[in-house]
Protein backbone atom coordinates (compact mmCIF):
# COMPACT_ATOMS: atom_id res chain seq x y z
CA UNK A 1 0.00 0.00 0.00
CA UNK A 2 1.44 3.36 -1.01
CA UNK A 3 1.97 6.07 1.54
CA UNK A 4 -0.20 9.12 1.32
CA UNK A 5 1.71 12.42 1.21
CA UNK A 6 1.42 14.42 4.38
CA UNK A 7 -0.60 17.60 4.10
CA UNK A 8 1.43 20.74 4.78
CA UNK A 9 0.85 22.19 8.21
CA UNK A 10 -0.76 25.64 8.29
CA UNK A 11 1.52 28.56 9.04
CA UNK A 12 1.11 30.46 12.27
CA UNK A 13 -0.14 34.04 11.88
CA UNK A 14 3.11 35.31 13.34
CA UNK A 15 5.18 33.60 10.64
CA UNK A 16 2.84 34.83 7.92
CA UNK A 17 3.37 38.41 9.11
CA UNK A 18 7.14 38.12 8.57
CA UNK A 19 7.18 35.99 5.43
CA UNK A 20 6.60 38.92 3.06
CA UNK A 21 9.11 41.40 4.38
CA UNK A 22 12.33 42.60 2.83
CA UNK A 23 15.70 42.32 4.59
CA UNK A 24 15.65 46.08 5.15
CA UNK A 25 12.30 45.85 6.94
CA UNK A 26 13.56 42.97 9.06
CA UNK A 27 16.68 44.98 9.96
CA UNK A 28 14.54 47.99 10.90
CA UNK A 29 12.21 45.77 12.97
CA UNK A 30 15.25 44.44 14.86
CA UNK A 31 16.56 47.95 15.50
CA UNK A 32 13.21 49.20 16.80
CA UNK A 33 12.44 46.01 18.77
CA UNK A 34 9.29 45.37 16.73
CA UNK A 35 10.67 41.92 15.97
CA UNK A 36 12.35 39.99 18.76
CA UNK A 37 15.56 38.12 18.00
CA UNK A 38 15.52 35.82 21.02
CA UNK A 39 12.83 33.50 19.63
CA UNK A 40 14.97 31.97 16.86
CA UNK A 41 18.14 32.13 18.97
CA UNK A 42 16.61 30.17 21.87
CA UNK A 43 16.82 26.96 19.81
CA UNK A 44 20.58 27.34 19.55
CA UNK A 45 20.76 28.14 23.26
CA UNK A 46 18.74 24.98 24.01
CA UNK A 47 21.11 22.68 22.10
CA UNK A 48 24.20 24.33 23.57
CA UNK A 49 22.76 24.08 27.09
CA UNK A 50 21.76 20.46 26.55
CA UNK A 51 25.31 19.65 25.43
CA UNK A 52 26.67 21.29 28.58
CA UNK A 53 24.21 19.34 30.76
CA UNK A 54 25.14 16.02 29.10
CA UNK A 55 28.89 16.67 29.27
CA UNK A 56 28.65 17.79 32.89
CA UNK A 57 26.65 14.73 33.94
CA UNK A 58 28.94 12.30 32.13
CA UNK A 59 32.04 14.00 33.59
CA UNK A 60 30.60 13.75 37.09
CA UNK A 61 29.59 10.12 36.57
CA UNK A 62 33.04 9.30 35.16
CA UNK A 63 34.74 10.91 38.14
CA UNK A 64 32.54 9.07 40.61
CA UNK A 65 33.04 5.73 38.86
CA UNK A 66 36.80 6.41 38.69
CA UNK A 67 36.92 6.98 42.44
CA UNK A 68 34.81 3.85 43.03
CA UNK A 69 37.10 1.83 40.77
CA UNK A 70 40.09 2.51 43.04
CA UNK A 71 38.71 0.11 45.61
CA UNK A 72 40.77 -3.05 46.04
CA UNK A 73 37.93 -5.58 46.08
CA UNK A 74 35.97 -6.27 42.87
CA UNK A 75 32.67 -6.52 44.71
CA UNK A 76 33.12 -3.06 46.21
CA UNK A 77 34.11 -1.64 42.82
CA UNK A 78 30.83 -2.72 41.26
CA UNK A 79 28.79 -2.02 44.42
CA UNK A 80 29.91 1.61 44.29
CA UNK A 81 30.12 2.12 40.52
CA UNK A 82 26.69 0.80 39.50
CA UNK A 83 24.66 3.10 41.81
CA UNK A 84 26.72 6.07 40.60
CA UNK A 85 25.97 5.19 36.98
CA UNK A 86 22.23 4.66 37.59
CA UNK A 87 21.95 7.79 39.73
CA UNK A 88 23.91 9.80 37.19
CA UNK A 89 21.63 8.72 34.34
CA UNK A 90 18.55 9.62 36.40
CA UNK A 91 20.00 13.03 37.22
CA UNK A 92 20.89 13.48 33.53
CA UNK A 93 17.30 12.76 32.50
CA UNK A 94 15.91 15.14 35.14
CA UNK A 95 18.35 17.91 34.23
CA UNK A 96 17.54 17.53 30.52
CA UNK A 97 13.79 17.76 31.25
CA UNK A 98 14.25 20.83 33.45
CA UNK A 99 16.39 22.52 30.80
CA UNK A 100 13.83 21.66 28.11
CA UNK A 101 10.93 23.08 30.15
CA UNK A 102 12.93 26.24 30.89
CA UNK A 103 13.58 26.79 27.17
CA UNK A 104 9.99 25.91 26.20
CA UNK A 105 8.75 28.57 28.60
CA UNK A 106 10.78 31.21 26.79
CA UNK A 107 9.65 29.94 23.37
CA UNK A 108 6.02 30.19 24.53
CA UNK A 109 6.53 33.74 25.78
CA UNK A 110 8.07 34.85 22.50
CA UNK A 111 5.39 33.11 20.44
CA UNK A 112 2.75 34.96 22.43
CA UNK A 113 4.61 38.17 21.64
CA UNK A 114 4.68 37.28 17.92
CA UNK A 115 0.98 36.46 17.94
CA UNK A 116 0.12 39.73 19.67
CA UNK A 117 2.15 41.60 17.06
CA UNK A 118 0.29 39.78 14.28
CA UNK A 119 -3.04 40.69 15.92
CA UNK A 120 -1.95 44.33 16.17
CA UNK A 121 -1.02 44.34 12.48
CA UNK A 122 -4.40 42.81 11.60
CA UNK A 123 -6.27 45.43 13.63
CA UNK A 124 -4.23 48.23 12.06
CA UNK A 125 -4.96 46.81 8.61
CA UNK A 126 -8.71 47.08 9.31
CA UNK A 127 -8.24 50.75 9.94
CA UNK A 128 -8.02 52.90 13.01
CA UNK A 129 -11.32 54.65 12.20
CA UNK A 130 -13.24 51.38 12.51
CA UNK A 131 -11.70 50.73 15.91
CA UNK A 132 -12.25 54.34 17.03
CA UNK A 133 -15.90 54.30 15.99
CA UNK A 134 -16.47 51.05 17.89
CA UNK A 135 -14.83 52.58 20.97
CA UNK A 136 -16.96 55.71 20.68
CA UNK A 137 -20.11 53.61 20.32
CA UNK A 138 -19.15 51.61 23.39
CA UNK A 139 -18.55 54.82 25.39
CA UNK A 140 -21.88 56.27 24.29
CA UNK A 141 -23.71 53.13 25.40
CA UNK A 142 -21.95 53.19 28.77
CA UNK A 143 -22.81 56.84 29.61
CA UNK A 144 -26.03 57.40 31.57
CA UNK A 145 -28.87 59.17 29.72
CA UNK A 146 -31.20 61.62 31.46
CA UNK A 147 -34.87 60.60 31.73
CA UNK A 148 -37.62 62.59 30.12
CA UNK A 149 -39.37 64.86 32.62
CA UNK A 150 -36.49 64.88 35.09
CA UNK A 151 -35.27 68.00 36.90
CA UNK A 152 -32.77 68.78 34.14
CA UNK A 153 -35.55 69.41 31.53
CA UNK A 154 -36.77 73.00 31.41
CA UNK A 155 -38.94 73.24 28.34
Amino acid sequence: MARQPKAPSPQRPSTQAFSKTSPGEIFWDLLTFDRLLTGPVIHLIYWAGLAIVVLGCFATMGGAVGVAWREKEWVMKFALAIPFIVGGLLILAAAALIWRSFCEFYVAVFRISDDLRALRIAVEAQGVSGVASKAAAGAAMASPRPRAGSEGDEA
